[in-house]
């Protein structure tokens, strides 16, 4: 797992928690900071998936077991 993967996970995980202490106590500033905070962290996720899949695509294509046309 890479760093900005870890960071991602941890942002997601930061921004449940926020989220479900907004619910908790009925505040819709933490509730929608805690959404965002998910929303972020997965993004973060995926492009360090995207960026993974990429860098394993360009090692294989230079290893001359995939063809790219």
């Amino acid at each position: 797992m890479d760093e900005n993967r870890a960071a991602g996970s941890i942002e997601e995980v930061e921004g449940a928690a926020t989220d479900a202490i907004g619910w908790a106590v009925s505040d819709t500033t933490l509730r929608s900071d805690g959404e965002a905070g998910k929303a972020g962290g997965k993004i973060q996720n995926y492009g360090s998936g995207l960026n993974a899949a990429v860098r394993d695509a360009e090692a294989m294509k230079s290893a001359g077991l995939l063809v790219a046309s």
